[in-house]
């Protein structure tokens, strides 16, 4: 490799770094603003300024200067550190004296580089430039006089969200951030440049003035608005959740969140479940956890368990998913079902349900084929891997479903299964790259397998992936759904699934574990609700025990690709709610079926003696997981439909009950409605 001298110190160096990286492998801190090292490079802020000989006698920027062999480059020079003083003060000649009121304060770069390369006076006494403020929608609140003209969140917008609602216009002293037309953001992952904005001109409008940074708790863990288990850090104060940030991993969402995960967080708060309820003459009253549970108690001794279902929601953990198990199983219950859109997967091997590329691996896919599947709204994330990896110009995408703008361009293949099972007598340029294809891999999402005829599809689309040679994946929408196939949250023997039981006569007993996105209204069971919010699955319980939220709890969960992360409480449960685990391991005892374990601890004990894969924390199989899945195994009989496919999820910003009891969700969905209401006319 090339080697360079950074301040006298000699470093190796891959081809093709530029200054700036290889001076921070030496270990020198270089200041910058506009420079990120996800986004393109644009070279305007000139903070990262450095020496470098051989080459002219001035400084010149770090970001933009290709690093050479035999190089030297000097970060502290006097020549440097003037240079960088005057760049601060001419970005400080129009920067308002905001410090004590803005969002930032504490959090801004801005801040931490005036302490390190700023004077401790100003030469400049005309008035300072005022900005119109723009509208950028109910997420971004703007005072676009802090602006210091960075452009990275034009380059987010443009390069990473590939929405280019941002840009930069005029020139000079009149240059200026605007939206244009003053619309809303039109992007799922609108909200990430509040934190790459290295100034208070993008701040949170959610969270506007309700706290400062050092206030907060700070917790680590991971979210479960969609399958990715994205890398979150949950920001508390007392009892209150205030807000999520990204935290980075390269292997899933790498410093990147949607906006769901981030502003969901206040329906925390709002329509919670904080104390048991039992319902008398069609009317909830509130009672006691001992009244609540005798009665669940007694229900269950004089049912049948044939008679008897148990439904696990989306948002679920692993822990409450395996007590709920234990308990019914061990009650004789067979009827057991953790897929409330009644997806085909379930009874083949692991890979069968996994999205076996990883999120990561993806982008070494050359040719990738989406079926029945909406990456922007069902993994925004993981939409931007694929634009990412498009932009390279490395990747050719084939779409069989719903035509729609996904940012980037694909060839449309049709709307249904037909267009599927028919793949290889097609003609066009993505079949051509597909059959000459070295690393092709098909997503399948569970638009395509949550339908009548999801036996039938499952089979054409791994007879397809057979056929081509394409890496099996399938992308879930809940974040519960792999581990509960991992754990066998499916109907037993003589069992009956989600959809059978919440149909009328069903069942005489329902147990719903946060079920809240399949509709039990007709089935006239007796229905036990476990859960946290007064949603769906509430509307109809004649029990509910209220739970904890995944901001409340200790839990395992299980990603589409397999990766089993942990979820960590940042607040405790609301009023007297509960850990779920807590909840069935009294129940049990009331039942005289006591459960095994007294702590979560022992729960996960047994967890991962029954279930050896969830002990492998943040590890996952990937490529070599599947190596031997037998594709021609998967799927069913039947015959295909003329149906087209539908996304799994079609309300993006109302996707859980979480998201639902959202004010901020509910501002996002009618905004997005109002676009295509417009887009439409």
């Amino acid at each position: 490799m090339p080697i360079c001298k950074v301040d006298g110190v000699e470093v190796e160096f891959e081809p093709g770094m530029n200054v700036l990286q290889v001076a921070e492998l030496a270990g020198k801190e270089i200041p910058r603003f506009c420079y990120h090292e996800r986004l393109s490079i644009a070279g305007n802020c000139r903070m990262c300024l450095v020496e470098v000989k051989p080459g002219p006698p001035k400084p010149q920027a770090s970001c933009a200067l290709p690093a050479a062999e035999n190089m030297e480059i000097f970060t502290d020079t006097p020549m440097v550190k003037k240079a960088r003083h005057g760049v601060m003060e001419f970005l400080l000649i129009n920067h308002p004296l905001d410090c004590p009121i803005c969002d930032q304060g504490g959090e801004c770069d801005l801040q931490d580089q005036a302490m390190g390369y700023g004077r401790d006076d100003s030469r400049y006494a005309d008035n300072k430039r005022a900005v119109e403020e723009k509208f950028m929608g109910p997420l971004i609140k703007t005072v676009m006089t802090r602006c210091i003209q960075c452009t990275r969140c034009v380059r987010f917008i443009t390069e990473v969200a590939g929405v280019p609602d941002i840009g930069l216009i005029s020139r000079g002293e009149d240059v200026e951030i605007t939206t244009y037309l003053d619309k809303a953001v039109a992007s799922e992952l609108s909200a990430n440049i509040i934190d790459l904005c290295p100034v208070g001109a993008l701040t949170s409008k959610p969270y506007a003035f309700n706290a400062r940074p050092w206030e907060l708790k700070k917790t680590e863990s991971v979210d479960v608005m969609d399958a990715l288990g994205s890398a979150i850090r949950v920001d508390a104060r007392g009892s209150a959740v205030l807000r999520v940030l990204p935290r980075v991993n390269e292997d899933i969402n790498e410093e990147w969140i949607s906006d769901k995960t981030r502003y969901a967080v206040d329906g925390l708060a709002r329509q919670r479940l904080d104390r048991p309820f039992i319902r008398e003459a069609g009317k909830l009253r509130p009672a006691t956890w001992s009244e609540a549970l005798e009665t669940v108690a007694a229900k269950l001794k004089a049912t049948a368990p044939e008679r008897i279902g148990v439904i696990a929601g989306e948002l679920q953990d692993a822990e409450s998913m395996k007590a709920v198990l234990d308990l019914f199983r061990g009650l004789g219950v067979q009827s057991t079902d953790c897929r409330e859109d009644g997806m085909a997967l379930g009874d083949g091997p692991r890979a069968s349900w996994l999205f076996n590329s990883t999120l990561a691996g993806i982008e070494d896919a050359d040719v990738v084929l989406l079926v029945g599947t909406n990456p922007r709204l069902e993994a925004p994330v993981l939409n931007a891997r694929l634009r990412k990896r498009w932009l390279a110009g490395a990747l050719k995408i084939g779409v069989i479903g719903e035509a729609l703008d996904l940012t980037y361009p694909y060839e449309y293949l049709g709307a249904g299964p037909k267009s599927l099972s028919g793949l290889g007598k097609a003609k066009g340029d993505f079949v051509t790259a597909l059959k000459s294809a070295k690393a092709p891999a098909i997503i399948v999402g569970a638009g395509a397998l949550n339908r009548a005829d999801s036996a039938a599809v499952l089979k054409a689309a791994a007879a397809t992936a057979k056929a081509f040679g394409m890496t099996w994946n399938v992308l879930h929408s809940a974040a519960s759904r792999v581990g509960g196939l991992d754990l066998g949250f499916t109907p037993g023997p003589g069992g009956k699934n989600a959809a059978e039981l919440a149909a009328k006569g069903g069942a005489d007993l329902l147990f719903l574990l946060g079920a809240d996105e399949i509709d039990t209204s007709v089935s006239r069971a007796f229905t036990v609700y476990l859960g946290t919010h007064g949603d769906r699955g509430a509307h109809t319980a004649d029990v509910i025990l209220p739970g904890a939220a995944y901001t409340e709890k200790n839990g395992l969960y299980v990603n589409t690709e397999g990766r089993v992360q942990q979820g960590v409480r940042a607040v405790f449960p609301k009023g007297e709610a509960k850990e779920d685990w807590a909840i069935l391991r009294a129940l049990s005892e009331r039942l005289g079926a006591k459960l095994p374990y007294d702590s979560l601890d022992a729960l996960r004990a047994k967890l991962f003696a029954d279930h050896p894969s969830f002990g492998r924390i943040d590890h996952v199989d990937g490529p070599a997981g599947a190596a031997g899945l037998d594709l021609g195994a998967l799927g069913g009989k039947g015959d295909l439909s003329d149906a087209a496919f539908a996304s799994a999820v079609t309300a993006f910003y109302q996707s859980n009950a979480i998201a639902r009891a959202s004010v901020t969700m509910a501002e996002c969905a009618a905004q997005a409605s109002g676009a295509a209401r417009i887009a439409a006319e």
